[in-house]
């Protein structure tokens, strides 16, 4: 097979032509041995037009590198070497100091490695890369700025914060300053009373001020309780229930409240999960939200108390800000006046309330908030204006069966045995002078400490000690739950009644206590003690 020589010449000039007229520099570089080593530098056989205006430097034909840029030789040589030895192409960006241009280069290997020959082809950058270099100044510049505007935004919410919770502080004092001063003075002048009653000999008198102070002192409990609830800080007992047990009390309760021109409707679902839930915190709750319907409707309507149960998927439920799972509901629906959207973000705020001056303290739905987180579940609101509104309450479900409840009589004495012993701890003197009263009449025999230490003293000595009531708030480094948890190692059945101010939950680990254990709240009513240390009795 006869092969056609190509047109050389021809060839020659069309590659002269291409060559000059290239807008990037081209160039044709052939490595030689030097004083640095073998092939450690290279001469520009050949170079374009283009060359000089890319790279800055003319006349480089015949120029080596280590003559050109001595001070930047050993980089090019490696690369371009590289290129030579593994025959495979490169591309990369690089600055060529000597003259302050930033190339964009691709080279590869002219014919085989015996020729030593490299082609370079390349093109002046440098207008790119100042530009990208401003946009990164420009953007860390904006960066820094911005993070200084968020920060600076940060110390203004924080102060804006700060004020309002002042401005709350502010209205939770005076508000409390005002119901309180009224509980207070009625709770003060019902003692006088008494007091002059007893010494003018008018004994008849002394039953209408008892009543009267004890009803005060009832209030000013609640009023407290409210205010703790909210915050989250109340003692909660849970215990496993169904809830529809409790609607039918509740429902006679709340008749009773609201009065006769609103009718009660209660809707109990079937098969109804139990849910971990203090049933009388969810009475209050449920009570609360009654009487905002029953305020909502003052010309008359309708409540309905309804149970379902609900299972709430992970869409739906960060469509509601819920946590996904299983859920026992309990609803107040109302057909009242309704909320306008607007205020619908607010009504969970404490002291928000948009009842008149003196009607409300703005706690309510802030206690029925505060009472549903801590009992690990949520709270919705649902409100049309000129129909009614529907609050949800959200207990998650217990996974277990209901607990059966010691039920005891009002009347039922607790069952003393001769010589059973009661240890009363409480830094308080006269809260250890009525529960000892109270339970010496019941026939216990009663002994007094007024920290932990002291108590704890007792517990460890030979005494006799049926039942252990102690404070949960003790000063002298122990605190009752402390003081507990000693007197089961010592004593592995004492049966154990704590009274808490609310505020000492935590201690109790959110109402998370052992069987023979039970919470009584202050203030308590006596019967109430009696009761608990019945219940406490009895379960041995």
């Amino acid at each position: 097979m006869v092969e056609t020589m190509p047109n050389l010449t021809g060839n020659a000039e069309r590659y002269r032509t291409l060559f000059e007229s290239m807008d990037e520099g081209f160039c044709i570089i052939e490595f030689l041995d030097g004083p640095h080593g073998p092939l450690s530098d290279y001469i520009h056989v050949e170079a374009n037009a283009a060359y000089e205006r890319h790279a800055g430097i003319a006349n480089v034909v015949g120029q080596k590198v280590r003559d050109m840029v001595p001070d930047e030789a050993d980089g090019w040589v490696e690369l371009y070497g590289g290129v030579l030895h593994s025959g495979k192409p490169i591309r990369f960006q690089r600055e060529l100091v000597a003259t302050g241009h930033h190339l964009e280069v691709h080279s590869y290997r002219i014919g085989p490695f015996e020729s030593r020959q490299v082609a370079v082809l390349f093109k002046d950058i440098t207008d790119r890369i100042q530009v990208e270099r401003a946009q990164r100044e420009l953007q860390e510049t904006l960066e820094a700025r911005i993070a200084e505007a968020l920060a600076e935004r940060e110390e203004v919410e924080l102060a804006l914060r700060q004020a309002q919770k002042m401005e709350a502080v502010g209205q939770l004092t005076g508000g409390l300053a005002h119901d309180f001063n009224n509980l207070l003075a009625g709770i003060t002048g019902a003692f006088e009373m008494i007091s002059v009653r007893l010494a003018q000999g008018r004994v008849g008198d002394v039953e209408k001020y008892l009543a009267a102070g004890q009803g005060a002192a009832r209030r000013a409990a609640a009023l407290t309780h409210r205010l703790l609830a909210f915050s989250r800080r109340q003692t909660l007992s849970p215990k496993p229930i169904v809830v529809n047990r409790m609607l039918g009390d509740l429902s006679e309760l709340v008749r009773r409240t609201v009065g006769p021109q609103i009718e009660v409707q209660t809707i109990a679902a079937g098969s109804l999960w139990p849910a971990m839930v203090d049933v009388n915190q969810l009475e209050n709750a449920l009570l609360n939200l009654c009487i905002n319907a029953r305020d909502a409707m003052p010309d008359g309507g309708k409540i309905t108390i309804e149970t379902a149960n609900r299972w709430l998927d992970d869409r739906t439920a960060r469509e509601h800000n819920l946590t996904a799972g299983q859920y026992v509901t309990v609803c107040v629906s109302d057909t009242g006046t309704g909320i306008d959207k607007a205020l619908l973000d607010r009504v969970f705020d404490p002291f928000f309330t948009t009842k008149p001056i003196g009607q409300g303290t703005g706690l309510g739905l802030s206690m029925v908030y505060g009472f549903a987180r801590q009992s690990n579940g949520h709270v919705r609101i649902y409100s049309e204006v000129g129909q009614g509104t529907m609050v949800c309450i959200y207990l998650p479900r217990h996974l277990g069966d209901e607990e059966a409840e010691v039920v005891l009589p009002m009347d039922m004495p607790a069952t003393v045995d001769a010589g059973e012993t009661v240890l009363i701890i409480d830094d308080e003197p006269s809260v250890r002078m009525l529960v000892s009263d109270a339970l010496t009449e019941l026939g216990f025999c009663c002994l007094e400490a007024g920290d932990g230490s002291a108590g704890l003293r007792v517990l460890e000595s030979e005494t006799r000690i049926d039942l252990l009531v102690t404070d949960v708030g003790l000063p002298g480094g122990l605190n009752g739950r402390q003081v507990a948890d000693a007197a089961r190692r010592l004593r592995g059945d004492l049966r154990i009644l704590f009274i808490t101010g609310y505020a000492e939950n935590a201690v109790l680990n959110h109402g998370h206590i052992e069987p023979g254990m039970e919470v009584l709240t202050k203030p308590f009513a006596v019967d109430d003690l009696r009761r608990r240390v019945a219940t406490l009795l009895q379960a041995q």
